[in-house]
C-alpha cells in the first residue's frame, strides 16, 4: 500500500460525486488513505463551510479555482484531470514512459471533455439555472448529444482500446490500468443512470468500452468500493443527472 505522509486531503462537495469520484476512484485503486474533507462534521473543519474556507484562503501556493481540490502538505492542486494523475504517479496508476504519461494526459481531458458536454445537457443555458427554467433547450439539446455526441466519444475511446496493441483492448494506454481507464469507467456510470436507455442501445457498437467498464467494476478494490458508504450514488444535484424525458423514448 502506497504511504499517505503526508495526509492526502480531497476538498469536494459533500453530498454528489461530481468531478471528486474521479479523484476517489484513483486513490480508492492506488490503495491510497485519504481523507474526504467535506463529508467530515463542519465542527472537524468538514462539511460545505470547509470547502468554502479552503477555496478563500489565501495560501500556501496558489489558490485554486473550484473543487475538487487536493491538499497535502503545503501543495494545494485543483482540476480534476491533474489532480488524478498526481496520485496516479504515487500510486502506480500513471504510465511509466513519457510517451505513454502524455497520452493519459489527452484521454483524461477528453474524458473531462465528454463530462462537460454530458452535464450541459440538462443545464445548456446556465448553471445558475434550474433545470425546470432550461428544460426547453435541454429537451432540444439532448436528441443531438444522443444521436452524435454520445456516439462520436465512446466510438474515439473504442478505437484507442482497438488500435493500443499493448493493451489488448483492456487498457486504453500501454498494457495495464491507469487512471485514465478509471476515468472512462466512471463517465460510462454516469452516461448509464442519466440515459440509461441510450448507452443500453449503443452499447453493441463499443464492445471495448463496456467490456472495460465491467473489467474495472470487478477489480477487488474498485468493487470494495462500490460497496461501501463511501461512494456516494448518482442524485440529480450533480454532473450526471436522470431526467427520463432527455433519454431515448421506451
Amino acid at each position: 500500500m502506497a504511504s499517505a505522509t503526508p495526509p492526502y486531503e480531497l476538498f469536494y462537495w459533500p453530498h454528489i460525486p461530481g468531478r471528486g469520484e474521479f479523484v476517489r476512484l484513483v486513490f480508492e485503486e492506488a490503495g491510497i488513505p485519504y481523507v474526504d474533507v467535506g463529508r467530515l462534521p463542519e465542527e472537524q473543519g468538514g462539511g460545505r463551510a470547509g470547502i468554502r474556507r479552503m477555496l478563500e484562503a489565501d495560501g500556501p501556493g496558489m489558490p485554486p479555482y473550484a473543487p475538487p481540490v487536493l491538499r497535502v502538505g503545503d501543495l494545494r492542486l485543483a482540476q480534476t484531470a491533474a489532480v488524478c494523475r498526481y496520485v496516479a504517479e504515487r500510486g502506480g496508476l500513471a504510465p511509466k514512459t513519457d510517451d505513454d504519461a502524455r497520452r493519459a494526459d489527452a484521454l483524461m481531458l477528453a474524458v473531462m471533455d465528454l463530462v462537460v458536454e454530458a452535464h450541459d445537457v440538462h443545464h445548456p443555458v446556465a448553471k445558475s439555472l434550474y433545470y425546470e427554467e432550461q428544460k426547453a433547450e435541454a429537451l432540444r439539446r439532448a436528441p443531438l448529444f444522443l444521436s452524435e455526441r454520445m456516439p462520436k466519444w465512446l466510438g474515439y475511446f473504442e478505437r484507442v482500446l482497438r488500435t493500443n496493441s499493448a493493451g489488448k483492448g483492456r487498457a486504453l494506454v500501454g498494457d495495464a490500468l491507469s487512471y485514465a481507464d478509471l476515468g472512462l469507467y466512471h463517465v460510462v456510470c454516469g452516461l448509464d443512470y442519466a440515459f440509461p436507455r441510450a448507452l443500453a442501445a449503443l452499447a453493441p457498437q463499443v464492445p471495448r468500452v463496456m467490456a472495460l467498464h465491467a473489467a474495472v467494476a470487478a477489480r477487488p478494490r474498485v468493487a470494495s468500493y462500490l460497496d461501501s458508504p463511501r461512494r456516494l450514488p448518482f442524485n440529480d444535484h450533480g454532473l450526471f443527472r436522470h431526467y427520463p424525458e432527455l433519454d431515448l423514448p421506451a
